[in-house]
């Protein structure tokens, strides 16, 4: 099983090279990444930008990109649909979020003529690895969806559940977290986690294990879990964190990075190809991990 991000590069190692398009690539932190990741042998790379500052960011930080192509435009909406459509073309497999407003980046993915709509909803994936937890760590979604209703996180699930499938983890184990781990008619989120709990022994959701309603603390600590009489497959052991809504999702994945020393890597997934995007003050370093992360999605 995956338990660190550093497999993921060896992973993408192992597998055949794609090409990524970097929507608005003109920052340091973006091709750091980028070129480590080309240099490690996991992607080729199109960067889309302002090619004078690309260049000269590259020669300023001493960063040794080789074989990259590079499209000058300077707009930034332009660029993102340029980026785009080397994916829709076929001359690229994926694409990054680069120096863009993740709006802008979205709204040329799902423009009809890109032809990059999947059959569900776009959804964000967070992976996180924590000194104090004994695996890694999926949370979604914080990054897409502000108010899921119950459709909307089964589809949540669906896409975490493929994020965790292509690591290699086979049933992933879903905590849907709430503020209390028991049915209250008053708060929908405690409805939603246990009409999805339902709909997975059911059937209706396949490929994992669902449990909710379930607390934070007992969704990953099997001593809270105890301490409340809570028997559960999922209580204490979680992969994927489901969150009731994008604040929620936002606010712990930022805890986990800053209070926690997390690592951590993203990705949007849902259409045609993978969507790298992680926060701009994220590091190289969560860069590197997001990029193979998205070239290990099939």
């Amino acid at each position: 099983m995956v338990k660190e991000l550093e497999q993921l590069i060896d992973m993408a190692k192992n597998k055949p090279v794609k090409t990524i398009s970097v929507a608005v690539a003109d920052d340091s932190e973006i091709l750091k990444a980028v070129a480590k990741a080309v240099n490690l042998g996991i992607v080729n790379a199109t960067l889309v930008g302002n090619k004078q500052r690309i260049e000269s960011i590259l020669k300023d930080e001493n960063i040794l990109l080789k074989g990259a192509k590079i499209i000058n435009e300077e707009n930034s909406k332009n660029a993102a649909k340029i980026a785009v459509e080397e994916v829709s073309l076929g001359k690229a497999d994926f694409i990054m979020k680069g120096m863009i407003n993740t709006a802008d980046l979205l709204k040329a993915v799902l423009d009809k003529k890109a032809d990059l709509r999947g059959k569900g909803i776009l959804s964000h994936v967070m992976v996180y690895e924590t000194p104090t937890y004994h695996k890694l760590l999926f949370l979604t979604d914080g990054g897409m969806i502000p108010y899921p209703d119950v459709n909307d996180k089964v589809a949540i699930i669906n896409n975490a559940v493929f994020v965790a499938s292509s690591l290699g983890i086979q049933t992933p184990k879903v905590a849907a977290i709430c503020a209390v781990e028991t049915v209250n008619p008053s708060m929908q989120s405690t409805l939603d986690a246990s009409m999805l709990s339902q709909m997975n022994k059911r059937g209706q959701i396949k490929g994992c294990l669902v449990d909710g309603p379930l607390g934070l603390d007992n969704s990953i600590s099997k001593e809270a879990a105890n301490h409340k009489g809570i028997k559960s497959e999922v209580a204490g052991d979680a992969d994927i964190l489901l969150v009731p809504n994008i604040e929620s999702g936002n606010f712990l994945g930022k805890s986990l990075t800053y209070f926690g020393n997390a690592k951590s890597a993203g990705i949007i997934v849902g259409a045609k190809c993978p969507i790298v995007l992680v926060s701009r003050a994220d590091s190289a370093m969560s860069k590197l991990y997001s990029i193979a992360l998205g070239a290990l999605m099939d």
